[in-house]
């Protein structure tokens, strides 16, 4: 099996998806996960400092993942179409520098990516790995919307 860091080449970003953010979409993700008023009321969120409904960020995280988990299964099944074997990736044991550069309103359509930065082998367990990604996100303006440095875990 090879590792990401074969099959990746340091610095390449890598687009993993697209996901637009409805008005019922943002106000059925505020009403569970973050109930804040220029989420949930579009007139409230008028005369809020963002001036229109907004997605929580938290929201705007969860699209990157949403694309990332989707991205991930496609290039599962394509490296094995090509006889090859994916490597295989755990958990995250975190994140760091997690911005929300800008608002995303109801209607923008956000685009994610991924850049591959480092990886190295964990002393402590043989056959592990822990991978630097990049996470970005960026509106259909080409604004960026989102940014954070991720670790994720691969067993080769």
């Amino acid at each position: 099996m090879m590792t990401m860091e074969e099959f990746y080449a340091t610095g390449r970003r890598t687009v993993i998806g697209s996901l637009t953010f409805t008005a019922e979409d943002i106000v059925r993700f505020a009403r569970d996960f973050d109930p804040q008023p220029f989420h949930l009321d579009a007139e409230e969120a008028r005369h809020s400092l963002f001036g229109g409904l907004c997605a929580s960020g938290w929201h705007t995280s969860a699209g990157w993942m949403q694309c990332f988990v989707r991205f991930w299964k496609d290039e599962q099944r394509r490296l094995a179409a090509e006889g090859l074997q994916a490597p295989r990736l755990g958990p995250s044991p975190g994140f760091r520098d997690l911005k929300w550069l800008k608002p995303v309103y109801a209607g923008d359509i956000v685009t994610y990516a991924v850049t591959f930065l480092e990886s190295r082998t964990l002393a402590s367990r043989p056959g592990w790995r822990i991978n630097t990604i990049l996470c970005e996100g960026e509106n259909q303006h080409g604004e960026a919307v989102i940014r954070f440095e991720s670790k994720v875990i691969e067993f080769v």
